[in-house]
């Protein structure tokens, strides 16, 4: 930032916080509070802004979208959200209308996704907090043995109880759905009521670094058995691709500050690579199920070994190292990461993927339930399913030339053309389907606040990023960052008063427009005046949403500081985001 002056440290140190804090608080759905606790803040829907160059579907309205996103929710909801019928505190997601599982009711996936769902439909759904805080207690009522914040994978309702069923252990992808529901959870309701989700949403992160991370090759495991288990084959080198939600990571770091997961990124965008340039290049399949090789240290379909198991596959199947039902997935995972954050670590892999996917059929009802990485064999008769077309229409949304393709994935996941009722469409399909419409509709969004849709190219990128990282500013809720845009004397006056941590409720304002101050800056208001830090800057009139100035940030913090005020040539200007951010990180090296 050039003021045209030298400020004092401790003034620039005070300033810049103030400063850099502000989005936190703003009224673009940051609003702090116990009122605002039970509120939505971020009611659907949502219109995120994505990366640029990508698209959405252009042959029907916002509006249409979002009204076909709450009409697949409804139906979801009334075919799949159940009652516990022993505790009506408790909810969950059936999962077994295929009725394949015995007398298994859900598992920690379907579990992740229901939490997800609901975090997300706050706003369209008025049930929705009692819906999650309901699926949170039903997740603490069935932990993993094996880790107390990781969740047992499977339930049956046996003998008047819900019961776990075929070990008490964990499975990563629903734990990881979990923490980043919880993380949503807090962005739409606050942690200040019965539940503090964000605490809760750490406990899990931290218990899935410890329990379900590699700790010398920072790639994902299966679940929280891993470590302890000494069978043969060993499961430790393994990891499946589905699991690779590299957006869920990103913010994991970003609500802990723990750089393992820096690791962690870091290896899974490594594996998507590796295996797109070995086994994928023209296609940008995945396989199922991948194995670390201790002879060269790559990762590696599972099908490039042999297994001496009974059955002579590595877990599931004969179809483990192929793009078959575990891996149908990663098109939704994958590019989420990218629409959010902008990140094209993975674009090449999702690019031939795209590519390869629309030279291979005409409609989406075509679409293969499963192929060989190398796209010639086809792994099921049946065709069309929505667990692999669903995640394709996400895939598409990368590029402008998809637009057609992306319009008739659109059409094919609409409640009219393959209801959720139907028999032969089952839970996991009917959730990836409805989780992919939030994604293609522009209704994902970043509990942490990502921001990489404006910021690209900026000369403070490199700063925001790491900022975002750390923890230190969010950005808006529609994926935005704003970086030239100024704060104002409210969002300050928050920021000043959460940054110093004032409490109390403050004085008594003799602002001529008190009452215009917005509930989520007035008692921050109160207590900055109370504390006498206003005093000679904002005089009658408080102009709540009136830019500040460098000179009446100046003033303030002299005065919160005890320090004296530093004249500036250009006292009437403004201080940007991105001014902000740049300085506050060239203070803590």
């Amino acid at each position: 930032m050039n003021t045209g002056s030298k400020p004092f440290p401790k003034l620039t140190s005070f300033l810049i916080v103030a400063l850099i804090l502000v989005f936190v608080q703003s009224p673009s759905g940051h609003a702090a509070g116990a009122a605002a606790a039970e509120a939505s803040l971020r009611p659907f829907p949502q219109h995120m802004t994505y990366a640029a160059g990508s698209i959405k579907p252009s042959h029907v309205t916002q509006k249409q979208m979002d009204a076909e996103v709450g009409l697949l929710y409804d139906q979801f909801k009334k075919k799949y959200i159940k009652a516990n019928p022993y505790d009506a505190s408790q909810y969950y997601v059936w999962y077994n209308d295929g009725g394949w599982n015995d007398d298994a009711i859900t598992v920690s996936e379907a579990h992740g996704y229901g939490m997800m769902i609901t975090a997300i439909m706050a706003g369209h759904d008025r049930d929705a907090k009692k819906l999650f805080d309901g699926m949170y207690r039903y997740f603490r009522a069935h932990p993993s043995s094996l880790h107390a914040d990781l969740m047992a994978w499977q339930q049956a309702d046996r003998d008047g109880a819900i019961i776990d069923v075929n070990g008490t252990d964990s499975a990563i992808d629903g734990d990881m759905d979990i923490a980043y529901s919880l993380l949503l959870a807090d962005k739409q309701w606050g942690s200040k009521g019965t539940i503090n989700y964000r605490a809760e949403a750490v406990k899990v992160i931290n218990a899935i670094m410890e329990g379900e991370v590699h700790p010398e090759h920072f790639h994902l495991l299966l679940g929280d058995w891993v470590l302890g288990s000494d069978s043969d084959p060993s499961f430790k080198p393994a990891t499946r691709p589905s699991d690779f939600m590299l957006q869920h990571l990103k913010e994991f770091h970003k609500a802990t500050g723990d750089d393992r997961w820096l690791k962690v990124i870091s290896t899974t965008y490594g594996i998507i690579n590796e295996l797109h340039k070995n086994y994928s290049l023209e296609t940008g399949l995945l396989p199922d199920f991948v194995y670390r090789d201790s002879a060269d240290g790559k990762y590696k379909p599972v099908s490039e070994f042999e297994w001496k198991t009974e059955s002579g596959h590595f877990l599931e199947s004969e179809f483990d190292g192929a793009y078959n039902y575990n891996s149908c997935r990663t098109p939704w995972r994958i590019t989420s990461d990218y629409l959010l954050t902008g990140d094209k670590s993975a674009y090449n892999q999702l690019a031939a993927l795209n590519a390869f996917v629309q030279s291979k059929h005409d409609e989406p009802s075509a679409i293969w339930s499963g192929y060989s990485l190398d796209g010639k064999t086809k792994l099921s008769e049946w065709d069309g399913n929505l667990e692999f077309t669903a995640p394709l229409m996400v895939g598409a949304m990368i590029d402008k030339s998809s637009q057609q393709w992306l319009n008739d994935l659109w059409d094919y996941h609409t409640e009219e053309a393959n209801s959720t009722a139907l028999e032969y469409r089952y839970y996991y399909g009917n959730s990836i389907r409805l989780l992919s419409m939030i994604v293609a509709s522009g209704n994902w969004w970043s509990p942490t606040g990502i921001a990489a849709t404006d910021i690209s190219g900026h000369p403070a990128e490199a700063a925001i990023q790491q900022a975002l990282a750390a923890g230190i500013v969010n950005g808006y809720p529609n994926g935005t960052f704003k970086p030239e845009e100024a704060v104002t004397r409210a969002e300050f006056t928050v920021m000043l008063a959460k940054t110093l941590k004032l409490d109390g409720e403050g004085a008594a304002l003799a602002f001529t427009d008190a009452a215009s101050i917005a509930p989520w800056a007035y008692r921050s208001v109160a207590q900055v005046v109370q504390a006498g830090w206003t005093e000679g800057v904002f005089t009658g009139e408080f102009l709540p949403g009136q830019k500040l100035t460098k000179g009446e940030a100046a003033a303030i913090i002299a005065l919160a500081t005890k320090t004296a005020a530093v004249e500036s040539t250009n006292a009437d200007a403004v201080v940007t985001r991105a001014d902000a951010v740049s300085l506050l990180l060239s203070l803590k090296k």
